[in-house]
């Protein structure tokens, strides 16, 4: 069995078995005419319950044979210009080179000792984030696992540094469009069920900042702790960025953290055309980004960014196995000190390569695109009477449904829109996402492929009203 570590002895190996396996993927790329097959759980389940991993193939080819049954015959292909569902980007090669070179050293990003160079690089790009975003000297982050993890560790630093004896007094503000992550965040830190304090967004779906003032007032006069606000720049429904001028404002007048979560929106940050949508951004007490949404990295690539380097601290625990105290004095850089996670991949080697590569205007430039595209597709459907758009994109969003022109009644058209969702992911022709606007049923595109065009918008718009078209008359003959 020895013959399978990865060595000095078994390169030969590892070169033809990884070699193997991208020609696989390879051919699978080049091939794939539709992002899905439209596959069910049923189906495929039996399949893998079939096999016993108690009695392994003991060849390559063999286990590569087995996966095309099980996995790569049926994956979800996110390169496909006709997969416009969830906020999962096609990647670039030198991040997939990258995930390439970390999986096979497997250096750990906690301590010096297990990583050298890596750690530095890692360093190197949070800094260079940080100078993107404009937070200044004292600037610093860390990598995370995802959006979630950052915001969790960004409220636990703002709890920190609230000051206050009673937890239970701490309030949360963010906007009814902000990420589910931040209601999870108070309940993992210990707050209470009240603790998160939803904010109105007005129709263009950004937080209404008439309404936080009055929240942020309402907290301080019942004697409450305004502990943080999270501005969202890029909501998961709609792109929507918050007017993050005017939160700065309020956060600085009630000496609020303001934490700005820019998963997705973070792509403006390279951006040769639409930077300015992010404005205030650098006024911001920490910040989450998602390299793995909007700069066309392989999951997972993240990173909490903040204003203050100290304010980090509140992560650390020394051990003495790992990161004893005695490293601070002699100027060991240990990331663990920084992270919320101990073994971590070295996953900002991905972005490296991209940069050295690409460069950021190569990876503004393919974000950039998405956002036009998206910009077109709301006047392809503002202008379209067999749709209701909801709101003109901020970033690469289309939240929208059909609207069928002789159907008034509201939950017969959410049945119709959930129908042709469900239909169309059946038949694997395209993928789209869906979402509730108040209490309705709506779809949605997410665009992050720069290789999709207008006319596969036009050609999935069209896919879904037939779908819808066929669920309404058939309705219709049931009925009579």
């Amino acid at each position: 069995m020895r013959s399978h570590l990865l060595n000095d002895l078994t390169a030969e190996h590892y070169r033809r078995s990884v070699t193997e396996g991208v020609e696989r993927v390879a051919a699978k790329l080049a091939t794939t005419e539709r992002p899905f097959t439209g596959v069910t759980a049923d189906a495929l389940a039996p399949v893998i319950d079939r096999i016993d991993l108690d009695r392994p193939l003991h060849d390559t080819t063999a286990v590569l044979d087995e996966l095309e049954d099980v996995y790569l015959r049926d994956a979800v292909y996110f390169h496909h210009p006709r997969y416009l569902a969830h906020l999962n980007c096609p990647v670039v090669i030198p991040a997939v080179l990258g995930e390439a070179v970390l999986s096979a050293v497997n250096s750990s990003l906690d301590t010096w000792d297990q990583s050298a160079g890596g750690t530095l690089i890692e360093r190197k790009l949070v800094d260079w984030t940080t100078a993107r975003i404009g937070l200044g000297e004292a600037a610093d982050g860390v990598f995370t696992s995802g959006g979630t993890q950052s915001n969790l560790q960004a409220l636990l630093l703002a709890r920190e540094e609230s000051k206050t004896d009673s937890a239970a007094k701490l309030r949360i503000f963010a906007s009814e469009a902000s990420h589910f992550s931040v209601q999870k965040s108070a309940k993992l830190l210990g707050l209470g069920q009240d603790a998160v304090v939803c904010v109105p967004v007005g129709q263009d779906r950004r937080m209404q900042t008439v309404a936080l003032a009055r929240e942020l007032e309402r907290c301080v006069s019942d004697g409450l702790v305004p502990m943080a606000v999270v501005a969202t720049a890029g909501t998961t429904d709609f792109g929507s960025i918050d007017p993050l001028p005017e939160i700065a404002e309020l956060c600085e007048q009630y000496g609020t953290w303001m934490h700005v979560d820019a998963a997705y929106g973070c792509g403006l940050l390279a951006s040769l055309k639409h930077r300015d949508r992010i404005a205030g951004i650098e006024r911001a007490d920490s910040v989450t980004v998602d390299y793995h949404k909007s700069f066309f990295q392989p999951v997972s690539s993240s990173a909490l960014l903040v204003r203050d380097a100290a304010t980090l601290r509140h992560a650390t625990y020394h051990a003495e196995y790992l990161n004893p105290r005695r490293t601070i004095a002699e100027r060991i850089p240990n990331q663990v000190d920084k992270s919320l996670q101990t073994t971590r991949r070295f996953d900002a080697l991905k972005l490296w390569m991209t940069l050295r590569t690409m460069g950021a205007d190569g990876i503004g430039q393919l974000f950039d695109e998405v956002c036009d595209l998206a910009a077109e597709g709301w006047r392809l459907l503002a202008a379209d009477p067999r749709f209701d758009v909801v709101v003109e994109p901020s970033l690469s969003t289309l939240v929208f449904r059909y609207i069928p022109a002789a159907v008034t009644d509201p939950a017969e058209i959410d049945r119709a829109n959930l129908y042709a969702r469900k239909a169309l992911f059946a038949s694997g022709d395209a993928v789209v996402a869906g979402t509730k606007v108040g209490a309705r049923h709506y779809l949605k595109f997410t665009l992050l492929n720069p290789e999709t065009t207008t006319a596969d918008i036009a050609a999935v718009l069209a896919l879904i009203a037939g779908h819808a078209e066929q669920y309404l008359g058939e309705s219709l003959d049931r009925a009579s």
